[in-house]
């Protein structure tokens, strides 16, 4: 593979470099900036996907005709990229915008694409995913919500978990059973559901470090037209499968290029840090340490280029996404608790402490960390994937 860039694509990537330097939110990566909550994030990151949207840089995948940019594999990893290495924010609806807005793309009505697509572009409407369950999260197919056909509406009954964003969304892509009597992947349906419908309550979910990103969503007799249904009825399984295609493979060098930053922050970290008064970097363990680091780091690396390489040539991501995702979520564990070791009894200290080291930002990306083995498929499942379906080993019973 040719890992070089072309003239025309250097000066793509210098256009993307003008616009952030031009267009970040006020005061964005300076030592006293505070990352706004609640409404006021919602509204920055609304401001934030506008702006993009006017240069060109928002739903860059999708086609033109539905207020895409038809940009190739190569400009939006390159996108992606510099928004990574200077820690630019997401979009409002990035979501939406790689997961549901390619689905409803391919799967949807004329009428669907006309309604949902111009507001998802525009930032007007927020989206939640609707997959996981308390007893469905890896193995989503053994979802339980139910979604009964009366007349010309669904009514739907149950429980999802670890909804990101639901407390703001205004739109959910659920996935629901519609067929209890079927297979377990062949009786479900994915249904767009307007989150204002009556009978749906959001509890969020106060995580370790402080954050509420997740929620518990619950659905007592919700009403759903029929015509939300996305795609054919009780063939969800295959639709969401486009959903979870997008999710795995839009953004494997971006990724890279941001564990590369917190790489660097360590041996920073590791610099400045002393054991015995002298400087932490100086011990023999802690440098092994960060050479493992390193060295993940860099098999990470050439593992995204192989997906990115699959892309570029046609192909679409599968089971190797898998690989990926075992090598960051881990990686990003290990790397957070280096630091933690290098921090010592300051370790302890949160943001709230005058004491804390870098405003005890380690110890917020450490404990957010514990969740990236369990998120978007826990390692285990991971691992039984990349066997089956990579190494061709036989399924374990």
């Amino acid at each position: 593979m040719d890992l070089s860039f072309t003239e025309e694509e250097e000066r793509y990537r210098a256009r993307v470099r003008e616009f952030l330097k031009n267009n970040l939110p006020e005061g964005w990566g300076t030592p006293g900036y505070v990352l706004p909550r609640g409404r006021a994030l919602v509204e920055m990151l609304r401001d934030w996907q506008r702006r993009m949207l006017k240069h060109g840089f928002v739903a860059m995948a999708w086609p033109k005709e539905w207020g895409g940019q038809g940009a190739s594999a190569v400009e939006m990893a390159i996108f992606n990229e510099e928004c990574a290495r200077v820690r630019a924010p997401g979009a409002l609806n990035s979501l939406a915008i790689s997961q549901v807005g390619p689905t409803i793309i391919q799967h949807g009505t004329e009428e669907q694409k006309r309604r949902f697509l111009p507001a998802i572009v525009n930032a007007e409407e927020i989206w939640c995913q609707g997959f996981s369950e308390p007893n469905a999260g890896s193995d989503l197919a053994s979802l339980r919500t139910r979604a009964e056909l009366v007349g010309d509406e669904f009514v739907v009954n149950g429980q999802k978990i670890w909804t990101s964003y639901a407390q703001y969304a205004d739109w959910c892509y659920l996935l629901v059973r519609t067929d209890p009597n079927a297979a377990r992947h062949r009786g479900l349906s994915y249904l767009l559901v307007d989150m204002k419908s009556p009978g749906i309550t959001v509890k969020p979910l106060r995580q370790m470090h402080g954050g509420q990103d997740f929620n518990e969503v619950f659905f007592e007799n919700v009403h759903v037209p029929r015509q939300n249904l996305l795609g054919a009825l009780n063939d969800g399984w295959r639709v969401s499968m486009t959903t979870l295609a997008n999710e795995r493979g839009t953004s494997a060098l971006s990724q890279y290029v941001r564990y590369e930053q917190i790489f660097n922050d360590l041996v920073e970290l590791a610099r400045r840090a002393t054991r015995n008064g002298r400087p932490a970097l100086e011990r023999e363990a802690i440098r092994q340490e960060l050479a493992r680091h390193y060295v993940d780091l860099q098999g990470f690396k050439y593992n995204c280029l192989r997906v990115f390489s699959a892309i570029i040539n046609g192909g679409t991501p599968g089971a190797e996404g898998s690989i990926l995702k075992l090598l960051w979520s881990e990686l990003n564990q290990r790397m957070q608790e280096t630091a933690m070791a290098l921090e010592g009894p300051a370790s302890q200290l949160t943001a709230d402490s005058a004491h804390a080291i870098e405003n005890g930002r380690w110890q917020t990306s450490f404990l957010r960390s514990r969740a990236n083995t369990i998120e978007a498929g826990t390692s285990e499942i991971q691992r039984n994937i990349v066997c089956e379906r990579v190494l061709g080993l036989p399924r374990s019973r």
